[in-house]
């Protein structure tokens, strides 16, 4: 049966996860699983991380928390988004951790013995979800007061992935000064976290008991503006198989609106993979391929379910297997150069491989 592939190595993601571990100097990582493990399989992925040493998983929705919870992760989940009324007793119940980042949810975790744990979110100038500073001094006095099951503080960068983190320096010392005001009045904190991938290369210095890492667990960098010392490998190789091969003359056009013509006489290969299973449409201007050690660009644009590709007079069969993205034996095409290309980021890429697409996961 035909259908596109993600080979999923999880000897890199092991990798991946013991070289951060050593670049963070043993402080604890929390693996980011959200949206399906970025797209990678959060059951597999969760499993090998929780096998290799990890005791803490982050996710955004509660219904990932469940899932987790059902394939028997029972390690500390914490989850993103904002709680609702109706998973309080399921959390206190799973052992899942919430997440208080508006004043308005604070009735949830008073007054009640079913009260699950939480972490406090500040925002510090993300302008997403989180306690601003003005309003974390008197949420924080009320979990001292009433001794809420307040587990962890943190908050989340806006710009520690670019060139200039004078920004993000600004949101640490705003951090800071809440940290100092939790210890002034002797609230006892398990854990503080604010470091995420884009930190961990650019602000190492705000890594405390706690670090988020998401993107280069997967092997793939938080943007094209990070330094890219830490040797990552890719956990993820996608793949597409070639269902139709034909030769066309010089001139011929291919694909929607026509805007690829053939510069000579070639052959085109369909392949079975489109923008419905995460292909970025975008890829088609200057995009490529590669087969067997060589590079073919797309022809064309990309399609829902097919893209197509000019093979010239190389030697294709029905079947064959052409890299989109990742690495194999002969074949190296980084998610993150594609992202640049196409000015978007390998986070939109990888997160958006479908449903329909085929996972395999290999040990060695």
């Amino acid at each position: 049966m035909f259908s596109p592939k993600a080979i999923i190595h999880l000897e890199n993601l092991k990798y991946n996860y013991h070289l951060l571990k050593d670049q963070l100097n043993d402080v604890p990582i929390m693996a980011v699983v959200k949206a399906n493990a970025y797209g990678h399989g959060v059951i597999e992925i969760s499993r090998t991380l929780r096998d290799e040493g990890v005791k803490f998983f982050g996710v955004f929705t509660f219904s990932e928390a469940l899932e987790l919870r059902s394939a028997g992760i029972d390690e500390e989940i914490l989850v993103f988004c904002r709680p609702s009324k109706e998973m309080i007793e399921i959390a206190y119940d799973k052992n899942i951790t919430l997440n208080l980042s508006d004043p308005d949810d604070l009735k949830l975790f008073r007054g009640n013995r079913f009260s699950p744990k939480f972490h406090l979110k500040l925002d510090t100038g993300m302008t997403r979800l989180g306690i601003s500073l003005d309003e974390s001094y008197k949420i924080i006095k009320i979990i001292k007061n009433e001794t809420l099951k307040c587990h962890g503080i943190y908050s989340h960068y806006a710009t520690a992935d670019e060139g200039d983190i004078t920004y993000a320096e600004h949101q640490l010392d705003q951090f800071k000064t809440i940290l100092d005001f939790i210890k002034e009045i002797d609230l006892s904190i398990n854990y503080i976290h604010f470091s995420n991938s884009g930190s961990i290369i650019n602000i190492p210095h705000s890594s405390y008991n706690l670090v988020r890492v998401g993107m280069l667990l997967y092997g793939a960098y938080p943007s094209d503006e990070v330094s890219k010392d830490i040797p990552i490998k890719p956990v993820m190789e996608f793949k597409g198989p070639v269902v139709s091969l034909r030769n066309i003359k010089a001139g011929t056009k291919v694909s929607y609106g026509g805007v690829w013509e053939a510069p000579k006489d070639t052959i085109i290969g369909v392949i079975q993979t489109g923008f419905a299973d995460g292909f970025p449409r975008e890829w088609y201007i200057n995009g490529y391929i590669s087969l067997k050690g060589k590079k073919y660009p797309i022809a064309g644009r990309v399609c829902m379910d097919q893209f197509m590709v000019d093979f010239g007079d190389a030697e294709v069969n029905i079947g064959d297997e052409v890299l989109i993205f990742g690495q194999n034996n002969k074949d190296k095409i980084l998610v993150d150069d594609i992202a640049k290309d196409i000015k978007s980021t390998s986070y939109v890429i990888l997160s958006n491989i479908g449903g329909r697409t085929e996972r395999k996961y290999i040990i060695k």
